[in-house]
């Protein structure tokens, strides 16, 4: 799936115009419909007004690729986080209630328990050794000193669960380090929970508590892990498209400032091929065999054996070898 793609599909393109001329021709084409800007997001050009324009580093941040897949799975345990901490302040509010009401309601439940009595006999179900019946009772048996601190608790609980939902949905730092402090914390006490008695339930809870716990640690590059925060950041950098054509403009001014100095900027290899030496500026490059600085068309002066007077050509007592011998500069002319 390109996340990209899905997310310009949903929220629509971002597009935008740097003040840098060089750095803006690299997002902009001229097209037979109009002028078309590159996507930040998604990287592809499209037709129509650019949506904002200013210094390139007030350029909105864009989520792209890997890093726009990891937010969104992020979000969704933000979510999970905010329903569970609905639920446990729920719970709060109702334990402030029953504190209230505690005498009426331990009341009536003596009261309606005789009442099921009948109906219970005819389903087998054995009240007095349910575990329903004897967990009601030792709530109901709990003082109001233990209602409050259980409310306390519920209340903590669930302020924590929203405070780590709110920091993964804005996508920050802390909010990472919040929610992998908080749920490996948890973590003891499942484990606790489970030796005790094992159930799918509980079984299932820990390794999603520990699978979210390794995949932000991991994927964020929390405490150090894989680079730490340096790591994190250089590739969100990789991933941005700006940041991409910038560091491109940055080479191509660096390359024009390098060929200053007088030669002409060729491609690649133009010097410093096989059998072929640099020439002096304004004139082409030597032929293989030619020395340096020698006109085109002239033969480059012979290399002199040692001993041998400049301007007579090397071995010129000998006589050629072959069938001809000497006798070549004896015929007519």
């Amino acid at each position: 799936m390109d996340w990209s793609l899905r997310a310009c599909g949903r929220h629509g393109h971002v597009t935008y115009a740097p003040d840098d001329p060089a750095l803006c021709g690299r997002l902009r084409a001229d097209t037979a419909m109009g002028e078309a800007w590159r996507c930040l997001r998604c990287g592809d050009f499209v037709v129509g007004e650019v949506h904002g324009s200013g210094p390139a580093g007030a350029a909105p941040i864009v989520l792209r690729g890997r890093a726009l897949r990891d937010a969104t799975i992020l979000r969704l345990i933000a979510m999970f986080r905010w329903v569970k901490g609905v639920l446990v302040l729920g719970a709060a509010y109702g334990v402030w209630r029953f504190r209230a009401d505690h005498d009426a309601v331990n009341r009536a439940f003596k009261e309606s328990l005789p009442l099921l009595q009948p109906l219970a006999d005819r389903l087998g179900w054995n009240l007095d050794q349910s575990g329903v019946v004897h967990t009601v009772r030792t709530v109901l048996a709990a003082t109001t000193t233990t209602l409050t601190w259980i409310m306390l608790a519920l209340i903590a609980l669930g302020t924590l669960w929203m405070i780590e939902g709110l920091g993964l949905w804005l996508l920050k730092r802390w909010g990472e380090y919040f929610s992998v402090i908080a749920t490996s914390s948890f973590i003891p006490v499942e484990v606790h929970e489970l030796v005790g008695k094992v159930t799918p339930t509980r079984l299932i809870i820990l390794l999603i508590n520990i699978a979210v716990v390794l995949y932000i640690a991991l994927s964020k590059r929390l405490f150090g892990l894989r680079g730490g925060r340096a790591a994190h950041e250089e590739e969100r950098r990789e991933a941005s498209i700006l940041e991409v054509e910038a560091a491109a403009v940055r080479r191509t001014a660096a390359g024009g400032a390098s060929d200053g100095d007088g030669r002409t900027a060729g491609p690649p290899g133009a010097y410093g091929r096989a059998g072929t030496s640099p020439s002096p500026a304004g004139q082409p490059p030597a032929t293989p065999g030619q020395a340096p600085g020698t006109p085109p068309g002239q033969p480059s002066p012979s290399r002199q054996p040692p001993g041998t007077p400049r301007g007579q050509p090397p071995n010129a007592g000998d006589e050629p070898s072959g069938p001809l011998g000497g006798r070549r500069r004896g015929l007519p002319q």
